[in-house]
């Protein structure tokens, strides 16, 4: 599982990259005989990009409750575990 603090600093590189990029995606229109608007075709990797930035806001929102570990003591932890 990828550590929140991680999740939340690509969701902010991804925002501000996404900033400048969000008009750039090509999408055409479905629309039905009204002229209406019904659907919208973009491509596929834009598709699972969207995908992605849901599922981490999804965690995000899921852990917004746990408690706040300081970094300098996040980073204790992972040298005592053995993952630094």
């Amino acid at each position: 599982m990828q550590n929140p603090y991680e999740v939340m600093e690509d969701l902010q590189n991804k925002h501000r990259k996404k900033e400048f990029d969000i008009m750039k995606i090509e999408s055409h229109y479905l629309v039905n005989e009204n002229g209406q608007k019904m659907a919208v075709v973009i491509p596929i990797e834009e598709y699972e990009e969207l995908l992605e930035d849901l599922h981490d806001l999804a965690i995000v929102a899921e852990r917004r409750d746990e408690p706040i570990v300081p970094f300098k003591e996040l980073k204790e932890k992972l040298r005592t575990d053995g993952f630094l």
